[in-house]
C-alpha cells in the first residue's frame, strides 16, 4: 500500500494539467512534517533563487540544488541522500509530503514565508547549557540506551547535540519556552524532534524521528558524565587477527585486504552507508585526511538500504561524485541496515552494531583498533578530540 502512496504522489507531481510554472520567491520558509502526536517538526530554509536553497540546522548549511518544477509542482532532491520533497506550490506556500522510497515512508511537509523554527510564547523558565547525563527509553519495550546532551543556550536559544555510543543526533537548534524545551534538525536523511519539560536540572520528553519512530528519554544535569569508550564496544572474535572479505566496485572488480595496494600499509576500514549522515561526516573527513596522507589507504565497505544492486551503486556514484572521494567505495550488501545480515559479511567481528564502524589495520595487516560510531562536528570538542587522536594514532602505526 505504501508503495502505491509513493506511485501517487509522483504521478500527481509530474500529470498535473496546469500548464503555467509556478516557482519559489527568494526569500526564508518555516517547513514542517507532521509527526506522530501531531507534533511539528519543524525546519527552515533559505530560497536563493529559483535553483537554489539552504537548509539551516544551527550551524549547519546543506546546500540543496538539486530542484524541479513542473507546472505547479516542486520535487527538492536532499543531496547525498535519497529522501525527497514533493508539493504543490499554492501563493508562496508548500503542501506535500517527505519521500524515502527505500524505507516505503511517506510524512506530510507543508512550508510558509517565514524564518523562525520554533515559535516562542514564554521566557525561558530555565538556562540548560552543560552536558546532561540521558537516558532513553528506560522503561519502554524498546532497547534502552544512554546518551550525553551537549547544549549552549542563549536567552530562548538553544543549540546542541546529543552524543550516543554510536554516534550523535545531528545539529539541534531549538528554544526554551517557558519550562519546554524544543529542538529539532532536518538534513534529508533524519528528521529528528526532541520535545521535553525542564528544571535546572532535569530533563523528561519524547525523541520523535519522522513517522516511524517515538520513545522516551530522561536527562539530568551532570557535568562530569562520559559516555562508555567506543573503542571496546566492537571487536575480533577471539583467534582472529584480521579480516577477510572480498567485495565489487561499481566496476564489478572485487577488492580484498590481500590485494597489492593494501600490503605494508596502514588501511583505515570504514564500515558506511549512503543513507547514514553520521557515515557522511566521516566520510567528509576521511576525504581530506587521505587527500593530505597518500601513504595510508582507506577503503569502504558500502551496507545499502536500496532494494537492488544497480540502485546501490547509482547512489554510491552519486556520493562519490557529491562528495569527491578518493578512496574506493565497494558494496558490501543492499536490500536492507540491519545490522545482523551486516554482521554474516564480516562475521570475524563479535558484532555490528553502528554504521559507521571504523576498522584500523596495520602494516602487517593486523587490526589494531575497532571505532564504533561517529561524533561529528556538531558534537563541537569531541570532534577536534577524535581528529588529534585519530591522526596520532595513525602517525604511530606509520612508525612502525
Amino acid at each position: 500500500m505504501r508503495n502505491i502512496v509513493i506511485f501517487l504522489c509522483i504521478s500527481l507531481f509530474i500529470s498535473c494539467k496546469n500548464k503555467s510554472i509556478k516557482k519559489l520567491e527568494n526569500g526564508m520558509y518555516r517547513a514542517w512534517l507532521t509527526v506522530q502526536d501531531d507534533q511539528e517538526l519543524p525546519f527552515v530554509f533559505e530560497v536563493k533563487n529559483d535553483s537554489n536553497l539552504v537548509i539551516y540546522n544551527a550551524e549547519e548549511e546543506i546546500i540543496v540544488d538539486e530542484i524541479t518544477y513542473i507546472n505547479d509542482s516542486i520535487k527538492i532532491q536532499t543531496p547525498v541522500f535519497e529522501g525527497y520533497i514533493i508539493a504543490k506550490i499554492s501563493n508562496n506556500e508548500l503542501t506535500g509530503s517527505f519521500i524515502k522510497e527505500s524505507y516505503d515512508r511517506i510524512v506530510p511537509f507543508k512550508a510558509v514565508k517565514k524564518n523562525t523554527r520554533f515559535t516562542q510564547i514564554k521566557d525561558a523558565g530555565h538556562n540548560i547549557s552543560g552536558n546532561w547525563e540521558t537516558v532513553f527509553s528506560e522503561n519502554a519495550e524498546t532497547e534502552r540506551y544512554v546518551a550525553k546532551g551537549i547544549f549552549s543556550q542563549k536567552g530562548n536559544s538553544v543549540t546542541g547535540t546529543f552524543r550516543t555510543t554510536t554516534g550523535d543526533y545531528r545539529y539541534l537548534e531549538g528554544i526554551v519556552d517557558g519550562d519546554s524545551l524544543k529542538l529539532s534538525t532536518f538534513d534529508g536523511a533524519h528528521a529528528f524532534l526532541f520535545a521535553a519539560k525542564i528544571t535546572d536540572s532535569t530533563m523528561v520528553g519524547e525523541f520523535y524521528s519522522g513517522l516511524h519512530w517515538k520513545e522516551p528519554f530522561e536527562a539530568k544535569l551532570n557535568n562530569s558524565y562520559e559516555l562508555p569508550s567506543a573503542d571496546n564496544l566492537t571487536f575480533l572474535k577471539k583467534g582472529f587477527d584480521n579480516l577477510n572479505f572480498s567485495f565489487p566496485d561499481k566496476n564489478g572488480k572485487l577488492f580484498s585486504l590481500s590485494d597489492k595496494r593494501y600490503q605494508k600499509k596502514v588501511t583505515v576500514l570504514q564500515i558506511m552507508g549512503t543513507w547514514c549522515p553520521n557515515c557522511l561526516d566521516e566520510i567528509k573527513y576521511l576525504s581530506k585526511y587521505s587527500q593530505k596522507n597518500k601513504e595510508v589507504e582507506v577503503i569502504a565497505l558500502a551496507f545499502e538500504v536500496a532494494k537492488t544492486k544497480e540502485i546501490a551503486f547509482k547512489r554510491i556514484n552519486r556520493l562519490q561524485d557529491r562528495i569527491g572521494i578518493n578512496y574506493p567505495i565497494v558494496l558490501a550488501h543492499f536490500g536492507n541496515e540491519n545490522k545482523i545480515e551486516a554482521h554474516e559479511k564480516l562475521p570475524m567481528l563479535n558484532h555490528i552494531i553502528s554504521f559507521p564502524t571504523t576498522i584500523i589495520i596495520d602494516k602487517k595487516g593486523n587490526v589494531r583498533k575497532i571505532h564504533t560510531g561517529f561524533n561529528g562536528p556538531a558534537t563541537g570538542q569531541n570532534y577536534l578530540d577524535f581528529k588529534k587522536s585519530f591522526e596520532a594514532f595513525i602517525d604511530d602505526l606509520q612508525k612502525e
